[in-house]
Formats: C-alpha cells, structure tokens, sequence
C-alpha cells in the first residue's frame, strides 16, 4: 500500500469513527430527552395529571357516576347519584358484573369501603352500610349522623383511626361566625355514632393564600379559586387527605391537621366532572368523572414516588 493510499484510509477511519461519535450523541441525548419529559410530566405528589395510564369508559347507565371505591384489584363499585344501587364493575373489561340495590332512589354521593362492608353517603347525611361479597349484597344499617343536609358528597376511611369522614360540598359555617372555616366531621366505626365536633376544618382564607402563592386562578381564569369538595380520600402511602372540587376541575392535598400542602388545576378535556376519588394500596390513583359531553370514565394513575 502506498502512502498516499494510506492517508486516505486514516481519513476514512477517522471519518466513520466521527460519525459513529455524533449517532451515540444523538441517541443519548434522545433517551435523555424522553427521560427529562416523563420526570417533567410527574407532578410533586407522583402523578402525571396530564396524561392518564388507563383510561376506563363506563357503561352510560353510570353517565351521573358520583363515587367510587375499590372491591378488590380487579374490581370497583360505583354509585350514581339517582338510584339507590351499587354497581359492581370490573376493571379489565370495563363492564357491570352485578347491581346490588339497597334503597329507594335518592342523591347518593359518596361510597367507601371499611372493615368488609361499604358506606354509602346521601347528600343529606343519611349513610347506608351494605354487606357485599361477591355478586350478592344486602342493606345492614341506616344511620341518620345528623350533620347539615348540605349536599354532603365526600366520605373516605380513615384506618388509623377506624372512623369515616364526611365533609360537604357547600360550607355549614358559611352563615356563622366559622364561615371561614370548612368542617370535616368524622363518623366513629366501634360506637357508630357521629364524633361530637369536627375532627378537622381547612381554613379557607388559608386555601385562599396558597393559591394566589402558587398563582392559582379560578376556572373561569379570573379571581379566587372555589373551594367545593365533590369527593375525598387518604393516599395509602404519604397519608395525605385528597379532595375534589369538581365545580374547580381542581385537586387540593392537605395534610392530616387539615393544612393545605398542594392545589392542582385539571385539565377540562380530561376531567369532564371529577366526583369520585380511590387509591390502590401502592398508591395508584382512581378518578371517576361523570359523563357530560363525553362519556363517563374511571381514570388511573399510576403512583411514582417522588425520592
């Protein structure tokens, strides 16, 4: 080989090996690219709101579908708010797998499940305990807990302290000298009667603040936003209280002294009307949105805990 033959292959080699430095780079920085998007898209608490990980669209019978709360992995009872009715819906198909009637029709707005039985909250106040298992179900108690007849809609379990919460959507207070404040009431599971004052309050002039901080708007784009809880659950994991407010397609998280710690505006197009709320025990997240121009969903989000 002569010398002029061997500068022309050095040439050719270093050429390529050029190329093949600026295709690595390339690659990297893609992965990269991808990478810093999907830890963008995960919000603070461990969720990307923006985008669901499963979308789940409900038969049109739950089109008013005001509450939901999980049977097991595989399955998820649902309530609307005209027919005393548990529906039974499985999550891989999507499908009604029982109905389980318990009462006349009426404004049902919230459900949870505890201790092997599941509580149904009417608007009133009114809670309705039923025994399920299976495809079977059965009326067990009423309770009337005597809180304020104002579209009461949020109820959760509180293990720790083996009580239920109910909080309104419209504020008791709103006409007394704690219209400031919102009452969470708690219903003890071992007597079975209502604890005597609110077990928390979240101080809405608080709320207030830590919007306007944070540079949080109402959905109409101008002013305060509204505080109207349509539903509300404790995350298995950080043991942090959740709740919608439907009317503010917004998610509000407060620690357990009612202390607001986070606000999240919801997107419209994916929360149609944001009224139920229920978390797997990893802390997977269901939302249940009733149908309006769309179709009523069930929607997951998968939990990624934030180090």
């Amino acid at each position: 080989m002569n010398k002029e033959s061997k500068v022309i292959k050095m040439v050719d080699t270093s050429l390529l090996l050029a190329v093949l430095i600026n295709l690595s780079g390339c690659f990297n920085s893609s992965e990269k690219s991808h990478h810093s998007a999907d830890i963008k898209g995960v919000n603070s608490l461990g969720y990307n709101l923006s985008e669901p990980d499963k979308t789940m669209v409900l038969p049109m019978v739950l089109k008013e579908v005001s509450g939901i709360t999980l049977i097991d992995s595989a399955s998820v009872a649902c309530v609307q708010d005209e027919n005393g009715i548990l529906f039974i819906v499985d999550m891989a198909s999507n499908k009604i797998t029982s109905q389980v009637p318990f009462y006349s029709n009426g404004d049902y707005e919230g459900i949870t499940s505890a201790e092997n039985a599941i509580y149904v909250l009417r608007s009133d106040g009114v809670l309705f305990q039923i025994l399920h298992q299976g495809s079977a179900g059965s009326l067990k108690k009423i309770f009337s807990v005597g809180i304020p007849p104002l579209d009461n809609e949020g109820l959760c379990y509180d293990k720790k302290n083996n009580r239920l919460l109910i909080v309104s959507k419209n504020n008791p207070g709103k006409n007394s000298e704690n219209k400031g404040k919102h009452p969470v009431y708690g219903f003890d599971l071992h007597s079975e009667i209502l604890l005597g004052a609110p077990v928390l309050e979240f101080d809405l002039t608080t709320i207030k603040k830590f919007a306007s901080d944070n540079h949080i708007q109402a959905s109409a784009g101008e002013g305060k936003i509204g505080f109207n809880p349509s539903a509300m659950g404790i995350h298995p994991v950080t043991y942090k209280l959740y709740v919608l407010s439907a009317s503010e397609k917004a998610l509000f998280v407060f620690n357990m002294n009612g202390t607001i710690e986070y606000i999240a505006k919801l997107d419209p197009i994916i929360f149609n009307m944001p009224e139920g709320i229920a978390f797997y025990a990893n802390g997977d997240m269901l939302i249940s949105n009733e149908g309006l121009i769309n179709p009523p969903t069930i929607l997951r989000f998968n939990y990624n805990k934030i180090k």
